[in-house]
């Protein structure tokens, strides 16, 4: 104490300097439900631009190397110098180069050479709120899945293809996501800036993301198979109406999401049960005809699985909703008790 009525709190100089601060530089303190405080570097308008390096490997699989790319993406690195010690070839330079742009959101290419390939990100994904980033994901995997059902029951090629391609937009968000939230778990007053209340709600949120990924995954695996049907119609007016139900599904588990209804959340979870029956039914039928031993059975049983899997990915993130609903009422509950002790 000093002064009689001022408390002071001295910080570790490791802290301090980690984070960058210096004399006259302020901290910004949160108060957390437990009455605990939080105390994070108010960095205001100064961003600082956290940089890596990545270096190349020998593999086969230059899927393998952009791995590594996308780690430091996802940790919240700025820019990225990707490095090949004997040179790029100019297949490999073109993959790295291709696949940033398709799959990362804000990447660009500021600097190239023989051995080396920067890359930076240009997007502040502080100005987006995660769940503009949730939205614009679910609005191009509830597109997919309209055209899928379409490019099914009309046997349309061109339309599956096209729906293929959308899934690496599906992926770009998928990431970006990612990104914003292991940043906010690392920075409170940016899970604030986001969207998010609840520094607890980022492992729902991760959960939710992923399983979204996962249904736009099975919503291009269905196009793969129409693409392979070659424009031949098949008779599958039960599986359309199975896939119209899984759509109307995965729109009302968003909407739990959003709302935090757990209302609909459970309504959602029935309704997913409903349609695994509906997909059982149509299998028993396919056995007792034989279709299943035949090429055009294995379409079927592939389409049937998809919405199948997308209806349990729904019920999951439904689940999801009501364990973060819960969460929120403890802690509800927990401010109350120690205003109630304080007094």
């Amino acid at each position: 104490m000093t002064g009689g009525s001022t408390y002071i709190v001295s910080l570790p100089i490791e802290w301090v300097r980690e984070g960058g601060l210096g004399a006259g530089d302020t901290v910004l303190l949160n108060i957390k439900p437990d009455r605990s405080l939080s105390i994070t570097p108010d960095s205001g308008n100064k961003k600082l631009t956290l940089r890596s390096m990545v270096e190349m490997t020998t593999s086969d699989d230059q899927e393998e190397n952009f791995r590594f790319l996308v780690a430091n993406y996802l940790v919240g690195y700025d820019i990225i110098r990707v490095v090949s010690p004997g040179g790029f070839t100019a297949a490999e330079r073109k993959y790295l180069k291709d696949a940033a742009r398709k799959r990362l959101i804000g990447i660009e290419i500021v600097e190239e050479s023989r051995t080396e390939v920067v890359l930076q990100n240009l997007l502040n994904f502080q100005d987006i709120t995660l769940e503009k980033s949730l939205q614009s994901m679910f609005r191009i995997i509830l597109s997919m899945m309209e055209d899928s059902i379409v490019a099914l029951r009309e046997a349309d090629v061109e339309l599956a293809r096209d729906i293929a391609q959308r899934d690496n937009d599906v992926d770009k968000f998928y990431l970006l996501s990612v990104r914003q939230i292991k940043a906010a778990l690392d920075d409170s007053n940016l899970a604030r800036k986001i969207g998010i209340k609840n520094s607890k709600d980022c492992l729902g949120y991760r959960l939710i993301i992923k399983l979204m990924e996962r249904i736009g995954d099975h919503v291009q695996g269905i196009a793969h198979t129409v693409i392979q049907m070659d424009g031949n119609s098949e008779e599958n007016g039960d599986i359309v109406e199975m896939g119209l139900l899984s759509q109307k599904l995965f729109q009302d588990s968003f909407i739990c999401v959003l709302e935090i209804n757990t209302d609909l959340a459970n309504n959602v979870i029935r309704t997913s049960r409903m349609i695994s029956a509906i997909g059982n039914k149509i299998r028993q039928k396919s056995e007792v005809s034989g279709e299943p031993y035949s090429l055009s059975g294995e379409r079927r049983r592939k389409i049937i699985e998809s919405f199948h899997r997308i209806a349990e990915y729904s019920a999951d993130i439904a689940e999801m909703v009501i364990n973060m609903k819960a969460t929120d009422v403890k802690e509800s509950l927990s401010g109350e008790a120690q205003v109630l002790e304080q007094a």
